[in-house]
C-alpha cells in the first residue's frame, strides 16, 4: 500500500496487476426517509506491460467500493501497443466531452499527463509521452477518453497485415 506524489492509493497484489485509486465519489440518493449516502470509486489496474483495465464500483461503504471496482477493472482489460517505451504514432481519444490528445516522445522525456491520464499511462507502462487534455476534466471521461486512444494504437506491423504488405513499403 502506497500513495504516490498526488495521494493516489496504488498497491500491487500477487505481482499481477497494480492498483490505483483515481477518485472516490460521495453520491446521495433521496429516499422517503431521507437522503441515502453511498460511495462510487473509480479504480483502473495494469501490469506496467501494455494492459490496462478500468472499473467503477458503489457501495455503502468506501473499501467495498474499491473492492467492486478492482473487481471490474480486472474484466474489462485491454491491451495497449507500445513501441520502445513510447506509443507508435499520434493519436486522439475521444470519448463524451473529453478529448485526449497523445503524442510519441523520445527516450528520456517522462510522461508528461496530467490527473488521471498520468495513471493510466504510467499502470499501462509507457514511460515517455506527452499528452493534452482538451475539453472535459471528469475523471471518469478522461479516463475512457485515454483507453479509447490507447485502444486505438497500432503498430507498423499491425499495418502491413491489414494492408497486405511488407513493413518497408509501408515506412
Amino acid at each position: 500500500m502506497a500513495f504516490d506524489s498526488k495521494n493516489n492509493y496504488s498497491r500491487e497484489r500477487d505481482g499481477e496487476f497494480e492498483e490505483r485509486v483515481l477518485h472516490i465519489g460521495r453520491v446521495s440518493k433521496t429516499v422517503k426517509g431521507g437522503k441515502n449516502m453511498r460511495f462510487a470509486a473509480l479504480v483502473i489496474v495494469g501490469d506496467r506491460n501494455g494492459h490496462i483495465g478500468k472499473g467503477i464500483g458503489k457501495a455503502a461503504e468506501v473499501p467495498e467500493a474499491i473492492r467492486k471496482g478492482i473487481e471490474e477493472a480486472k474484466k474489462n482489460i485491454v491491451e495497449v501497443t507500445i513501441l520502445n517505451g513510447t506509443i507508435p504514432h499520434e493519436t486522439l481519444g475521444l470519448f463524451s466531452a473529453s478529448k485526449i490528445v497523445m503524442k510519441p516522445a523520445a527516450s528520456g522525456t517522462g510522461v508528461i499527463a496530467g490527473g488521471p491520464v498520468r495513471s493510466v499511462c504510467e499502470l499501462a507502462g509507457i514511460k515517455d509521452i506527452r499528452t493534452k487534455s482538451i475539453g472535459s476534466n471528469n475523471p471518469n471521461n478522461m479516463v475512457n477518453a485515454t483507453i479509447e486512444g490507447l485502444k486505438s494504437l497500432k503498430s507498423a506491423e499491425e499495418v502491413a497485415r491489414l494492408r497486405g504488405k511488407t513493413v518497408e513499403e509501408i515506412g
